[in-house]
């Protein structure tokens, strides 16, 4: 990464650093080959826990680092920068850490150890086949039978699916809308918790969600997270910092096309000297520089609103639409500066283009973010 990083200590240089490292050392020798058997890297993400990286924005007292949400956010553009589908793993663990840490019983938060080390693998179930965007509307019902939940329904576009060993199920407990949602806290074992076959994705493959049927699992009613019926309140406050972790991915992903396209301007030679020299190509470049050095501008300026204890909500709205349409952006112009070799498999460009594309679906489309950024102007 060619970025000059504002730091606010010692130890967050010496955390990038780290990180930096295992991205050579763990990450790069292996992301071509787990993303072209769309493979999901497991043994990854727990090297990376038990290198303190899984919970880093998380209290010491609970098992995390007890790091700024502002260093955090860097450490995942060092490590999308690497491998997308990795950095997209640790923001949704992350996301999925949170109702548990913020709203979880005393029992409940005897696990935080063992979430925030990695040894536990999250996966965030809100999406469902009918409802992504409109997630107030999600129909997985819970009925209460004895001491437990019984649910029943589908979610959808899961990461980790199947592969994690506890879900925050988002499901109805009470009556429509966002008032008669709950969150319960499920183990991968439950029975009639059941994954399906990985998705076949554009890009990102060595992420793999699935779907999640629930046929009658049965959920601990002392599972339950927060309130009865307050559900989505904790879910919407996890996808406020979980866009800010998608803008940082997407960061990292743009930083990562800018400097390999730069690199490869000033060696590729055309009529007798690099194309760098061209100034139609070294405009792009700096349109490119420009536009994702704004990006992480914007990015960690909503992070320090989050660190600082004030609303971030709307800021990481701009931060999540900003930096994902210029992920796409950025990358298209990477390739289009490596001309035919950015259409080859043979170099990066093209797999960071179809990657950049998912940032701007998930954790709320960018469509969604207009809609939440024009109504806090509007109050419509």
């Amino acid at each position: 990464m060619t970025v000059d990083r504002m730091l606010p200590t010692a130890e967050a240089h010496d955390l990038l650093d780290l990180t930096a490292e295992l991205a050579t050392r763990e990450l790069a020798g292996k992301v071509d080959d787990f993303e072209a058997r769309g493979e999901f890297p497991r043994d990854v993400l727990r090297t990376l826990g038990r290198s303190g990286l899984l919970g880093l924005p998380y209290p010491e007292a609970d098992g995390g680092a007890g790091q700024p949400y502002e260093v955090y956010l860097q450490v995942l553009e060092i490590l999308a920068g690497t491998w997308l589908g990795i950095a997209e793993a640790v923001s949704v663990h992350t996301l999925s850490c949170f109702p548990v840490a913020a709203f979880g019983t005393p029992d409940q938060r005897k696990m935080l150890p063992d979430m925030l080390g990695g040894e536990l693998l999250g996966a965030y179930a809100l999406s469902e086949p009918q409802g992504g965007s409109d997630a107030a509307a999600l129909t997985t019902r819970a009925v209460a039978d004895g001491d437990d939940y019984v649910v029943t329904g589908t979610k959808a576009w899961i990461t980790h699916g199947g592969r994690a060993d506890f879900y925050n199920i988002f499901c109805r407990t009470g009556g429509p809308g966002a008032r008669g949602i709950s969150c319960l806290l499920a183990d991968a074992a439950t029975p009639g918790l059941l994954p399906q076959a990985t998705e076949r994705l554009m890009g990102l493959r060595s992420s793999a969600p699935a779907q999640i049927v629930l046929e009658g699992a049965r959920i601990p009613r002392d599972r339950l997270v927060g309130t009865e019926n307050e559900g989505f309140a904790i879910a919407m406050k996890a996808l406020d910092s979980g866009r800010l972790g998608i803008a940082a991915c997407a960061v990292g992903l743009a930083q990562a096309a800018v400097d390999y396209a730069t690199g490869y301007a000033k060696e590729r030679e055309q009529f007798g000297k690099p194309i760098a020299s061209f100034q139609g190509l070294g405009f792009m470049l700096a349109d490119m520089a420009t536009q994702v050095s704004a990006a992480r501008a914007l990015l960690l300026s909503a992070a320090r609103l989050k660190d600082a204890g004030r609303p971030f909500s709307i800021e990481a709205a701009k931060a999540k639409l900003f930096a994902t349409d210029m992920a796409m952006r950025v990358t298209t112009d990477a390739v289009q500066i490596l001309g035919g070799y950015g259409y080859s498999a043979d170099h990066p460009a093209e797999r960071w283009f179809r990657e950049a594309k998912v940032l701007q679906i998930v954790e709320g489309t960018n469509q969604i973010q207009r809609m939440v950024i024009a109504r806090s102007m509007t109050g419509r």
